[in-house]
């Protein structure tokens, strides 16, 4: 069997919002927006490409007919080389300090936890 891990949508309520947040935290970048229907619920989507080549695709995705999603469901991993100029970066956007940057030396990485403007919550890891 050939498969492998090609997308991630997180649930949100504020489209533009969470948009704005991932563009100027993570450099995310749009690459198309989708109105359609899932089990006929209308969705409306804003998609980003992958972060590198091979990489997973990231979406955003309100249901239309329903009210602001958990966010308590998953959390993001991110990969950067400056734990702590990311976490200012999720602080400025309107994002929160969920744990401050530590260094685990064991597994040989920093690592950071914040939220994005609905409360998701993303954990940030630095290679060492």
């Amino acid at each position: 069997m050939k498969t492998k891990f090609g997308f991630t949508k997180l649930l949100v309520d504020n489209l533009e919002a969470s948009a704005g947040f991932y563009k100027s935290v993570c450099g995310l970048v749009e690459t198309g927006r989708v109105d359609a229907a899932i089990a006929g619920r209308n969705i409306r989507e804003i998609l980003f490409a992958p972060g590198h080549e091979g990489g997973a695709t990231f979406v955003l995705l309100k249901f239309l007919d329903a009210p602001k999603p958990a966010n308590d469901e998953v959390i993001l991993g991110f990969t950067t080389d400056d734990v702590e100029a990311f976490v200012e970066r999720a602080k400025a956007a309107g994002g929160a300090v969920a744990q401050p940057a530590y260094t685990a030396v064991e597994h040989g990485v920093k690592v950071a936890f914040v939220t994005d403007v609905e409360g998701h919550l993303l954990e940030v890891v630095q290679p060492l």
